[in-house]
């Protein structure tokens, strides 16, 4: 594992503690309204789906921070890029179900991330 894709990886982790933070405490707050762009009733509707969204953001983060703080770097590769990957393929889903910019904001850094791993 390499220092760049560790600290990538790291940014990446950061991110999606962001978004834990915007789905599960934000979301129905001026920040929350603006960032995903919708009115306060649907935020109403929506809230409990939205904590748990940022649960699973909350999961790919912890994943991400474990793989870069264990000490056994074989395993710590294996748990790095299996992380990468998931958050790959949420980004992707995202893009195509959501709003394609999802695709730039959350697939794009672990895709850097992922492809520093293999330097």
């Amino acid at each position: 594992m390499t220092l760049a894709a560790n600290i990538v990886s790291g940014l990446v982790a950061v991110l999606h503690l962001y978004f834990l933070t915007l789905e599960m405490f934000l979301w129905e707050k001026p920040l929350g309204l603006k960032t995903f762009r919708q009115d306060k009733e649907k935020a109403a509707i929506t809230a409990v789906l939205a904590k748990n969204q940022g649960l699973y953001n909350g999961f790919l983060s912890a994943g991400l921070i474990w793989s870069i703080v264990h000490p056994d770097a074989s395993v710590a590769i294996q748990l790095q890029r299996f992380f990468l990957i998931c958050v790959i393929v949420a980004g992707a889903y995202g893009a195509v179900t959501v709003n394609k910019r999802i695709l730039f904001v959350q697939a794009v850094p672990a895709v850097i991330a992922l492809a520093l791993g293999f330097i």
